[in-house]
């Protein structure tokens, strides 16, 4: 999807316009929704479920952040300790 189509989607989003943003069937982003992970409202008379695009692009950013402190924490020396580690013994290699 380029950047132009996505200017154009509006404000609200669908579910199969947020599943093609981040590369996922419609159905998945309607279980990121439905647990909680993805903000949605729902909206008009058929309370079909709609995603704000700024609530998207900070879900978005969010998952990044969780990467990169993931990545940063895997490669720390604090990550062989197993009681902080989920009881995994991590080496790095």
């Amino acid at each position: 999807m380029s950047e132009d189509t996505i200017d154009s989607l509006g404000r609200f989003l669908t579910l199969a316009d947020t599943g093609e943003i981040l590369s996922i069937t419609a159905e998945d982003a309607l279980s990121l929704v439905q647990s909680g992970e993805l903000p949605a409202i729902r909206i008009g008379s058929a309370r079909q479920w709609r995603v704000e695009r700024v609530v998207l692009e900070s879900y978005i950013q969010a998952m990044y952040e969780e990467s990169r402190r993931r990545s940063l924490w895997q490669g720390s020396d604090f990550a062989n300790i197993p009681e902080l580690s989920g009881g995994q013994i991590l080496r790095a290699d």
